[in-house]
């Protein structure tokens, strides 16, 4: 990343949120109304467009500003030292801007009001805990693969979501921008506002745990 400016990371960080967030909201439309009435269907079709968007967005974007599209991964790689702490601060606004962005491009693709709020509840204990689960697998597939294998990062990421998609109960949203933006769909990919908070204390915590579990795992011991 150390050829790329500041302004062309921040780009970066904001065209591939939209990008992503277009594609989370609009195969989710997408899905809900090829599908018959099966959420099972529906969900299968935003989860398999979601996974393999992440690779291709991470391939393209990785290179220039590290594709985190997640502010909880961003807080991760400053603590980490690894991203400078004046980008890690402007890089959320970026990516809670351009998935805002994404929502509305996929809402005018698909002939929806570009201006919602959601009204679907993803509420309890279960569903909060599983977006802790969600993001400290995510973040260690993250740090593992950038450690030990940083070619197959965008794809071991992809997959991991899509498996992550089905075995939470929340269907991972593991990212902060992304549950805000999608608290502005009332779709079948929303979130009710009242639910959002909630969700990112979770996803904080879960990448929290993740740094120090793997900030431990991945050092090698020293030889005497």
């Amino acid at each position: 990343m150390g050829d790329f400016s500041v302004a062309r990371r921040l780009v970066a960080e904001g065209l591939g949120s939209s990008l992503l967030l277009a594609v989370v909201v609009g195969s989710g439309i997408m899905g809900e109304r090829l599908a018959g009435g099966s959420v099972a269907i529906a969900l299968l079709g935003n989860t398999l467009a979601t996974g393999a968007a992440l690779v291709v967005l991470i391939g393209v974007f990785g290179p220039i500003s590290g594709a985190h599209f997640n502010p909880a991964v961003t807080l991760v790689a400053a603590l980490r030292r690894d991203l400078p702490w004046r980008l890690a601060l402007a890089y959320p606004v970026v990516q809670i801007v351009g998935a805002v962005l994404g929502v509305w491009a996929a809402h005018a693709m698909f002939d929806e009001p570009i201006v919602q709020v959601s009204t679907k509840l993803r509420a309890g204990g279960a569903q909060v805990f599983a977006e802790v689960v969600a993001t400290f697998g995510l973040v260690a597939t993250i740090l593992g693969t950038v450690r030990f294998r940083p070619d197959s990062t965008p794809m071991a990421v992809g997959l991991y979501i899509t498996a992550a998609y089905w075995f939470t109960a929340s269907t991972s949203f593991a990212n902060p921008a992304v549950t805000l933006a999608r608290s502005l769909s009332n779709t079948f990919a929303g979130i009710a506002p009242s639910c959002v908070p909630a969700f990112i204390l979770a996803q904080l915590v879960g990448a929290l745990l993740a740094a120090g579990v793997f900030g431990w795992l991945l050092q090698t011991d020293k030889t005497p």
